[in-house]
């Protein structure tokens, strides 16, 4: 009874529009009422800090800071002319370019819809202009944009690291290097999909470039992001919301946005590669920080803002001192969703531990059946599912007390259960009815939301095939960390 008032209050309240922060909270406070009474509130404030005020989650903050800077200074843009550079003269080289670009933008931001929003605005309009069809652009963008929860540093790991602590501890360190395998295998599968979309025009009459699509910048689309993040339920976020302003780019943006894909970026291979560098060393410092035992993640996570401040202000100066409140605001306001998903979904998360809710859940599940393989299917199956409706961060906070206990059961090893939680809810942000890249691409491109569901097919199943190979293949997730020592 108890877990049918938690589960069923929650998916009524998203069903009927709520968002999931409030959702996460009003399905909680019921259930507290009826099982302990009114009283039992005075507890909910104190969960809520004690969630809030960790240490580690403290790094999720400073790292939506780095990625709001690193894409005021440019960086997008930059790393998207270095990849045009290494691969664009190639077939199908535009496309492996919204690939390599997404895969080097998540390793600064750990946010996908931010990654969709830094590398779209240049991107979805240069696709068009090559011959590609709005819904093809921008599927392949949105899909590309997935990795940006599974590259690291990785906000969604971070989340992960904390809520799996009370069952088995894992560094977010040994988390973040295992997330770089299956974040490559993500990668390819994507290059060889997306070598298998058909361009509309090959040649004469290409559809002329989106005159608004470019001009949304990378942090406005990724605030929009946000706000659909907070209210994903149905009838929440649509792509209307993510509707591209004015033009407002940079001029290397509208530099790099106009040659992207013309097949001449390699001529200027080792400039480009000068530009990028400032942008590609911060996973470096921030994966070698922690790897060498510099500093914590957190630390790490204030080291990765102060380097992009730098940057930003020094070595690019597209950030000057008056445009400094803008970023912090836009930073603010990102990190401000996420923690209010997270304080509502502590309490969720409190509930569901009082009430032994994941000891109900283990037992039934193992009633079903004990074999390992069977189980992980399940467990599959059921977050592909809730990946439709709800945010990473959401589902974190919910399933791994639920799940977590039942796999380390059978004999999954907690990082595989990370890993495979993870990649399974950066599928769920290119899943219909509330994938979150999808309705930021959409926006972008100004195109209508089924449209751009109908081009993430083959993107879908690319990623789908990597989710069950690193289910089912744990050595994908741990030999990197195991040869790192980590």
């Amino acid at each position: 009874m108890i877990e049918l008032i938690l589960f069923g209050s929650f998916f009524l309240l998203l069903f009927i529009g709520v968002p999931v922060a409030f959702s996460l909270g009003l399905a909680a406070i019921t259930t507290l009422v009826y099982t302990a009474g009114i009283g039992q509130l005075s507890v909910i404030p104190s969960v809520i800090y004690a969630s809030l005020s960790s240490e580690t989650l403290l790094a999720i903050p400073f790292f939506i800071l780095a990625g709001a800077i690193m894409e005021y200074a440019g960086i997008s843009a930059r790393l998207i002319d270095f990849a045009d550079a290494c691969v664009g003269r190639f077939k199908n080289g535009l496309a492996m370019v919204v690939v390599i670009s997404a895969f080097f933008f998540s390793a600064i931001s750990g946010s996908g819809p931010a990654t969709v929003a830094a590398i779209g605005s240049i991107l979805i309009p240069a696709l068009i202009r090559r011959g590609y069809a709005k819904r093809h652009a921008a599927s392949m963008v949105a899909a590309a944009g997935s990795m940006g929860i599974v590259v690291p540093p990785s906000i969604a790991f971070i989340v992960f690291a904390v809520v799996v602590s009370d069952f088995q501890r894992v560094s977010i360190g040994r988390l973040f290097i295992a997330g770089i395998v299956p974040g490559l295998m993500m990668a390819v599968a994507l290059i060889v999909a997306a070598s298998l979309v058909p361009r509309m025009m090959p040649a004469a009459g290409r559809e002329p470039a989106l005159a608004g699509a470019a001009g949304a910048t990378g942090t406005r689309a990724a605030d929009d992001a946000a706000t659909v993040s907070s209210g994903s339920g149905p009838g929440h976020g649509s792509s209307a919301h993510l509707a591209p302003a004015a033009d407002h780019r940079s001029e290397v943006e509208q530099e790099v946005g106009e040659h992207v894909g013309d097949g001449r970026a390699g001529t200027h291979w080792f400039r480009s590669f000068l530009h990028a560098v400032p942008g590609l060393l911060v996973p470096v410092i921030i994966l070698g920080g922690i790897y060498g035992g510099i500093f914590t993640p957190t630390e790490s996570a204030v080291v990765a803002s102060t380097y992009a401040l730098f940057v930003g202000l020094v070595v690019y100066r597209e950030i000057s001192i008056l445009k400094l409140p803008t970023v912090f605001t836009v930073a603010a306001v990102q990190s401000s969703v996420v923690m209010l998903i997270v304080g509502s979904a502590s309490v969720f998360a409190y509930v569901i531990t009082a009430n032994q809710v994941a000891s109900t859940v283990a037992d039934a599940l193992l009633s079903i059946t004990e074999n390992r393989f069977l189980i992980l299917l399940i467990v599959l199956l059921m977050l592909l599912v809730v990946g439709m409706f709800i945010d990473a961060v959401s589902a974190l906070y919910l399933f791994v007390p639920l799940l977590a206990p039942v796999l380390l059961e059978v004999g999954v090893d907690v990082t595989t259960i990370g890993v495979l939680m993870v990649v399974n809810l950066a599928v769920g942000m290119i899943t219909p009815p509330v994938g979150v890249n999808l309705f930021v691409a959409a926006g972008i491109a100004k195109t209508s939301l089924g449209d751009v569901i109908r081009g993430s097919v083959p993107f879908l199943v690319a990623v789908m095939i990597v989710l069950f190979l690193v289910t089912y293949l744990p050595i994908l997730s741990n030999w990197l960390p195991d040869l790192l020592g980590v």
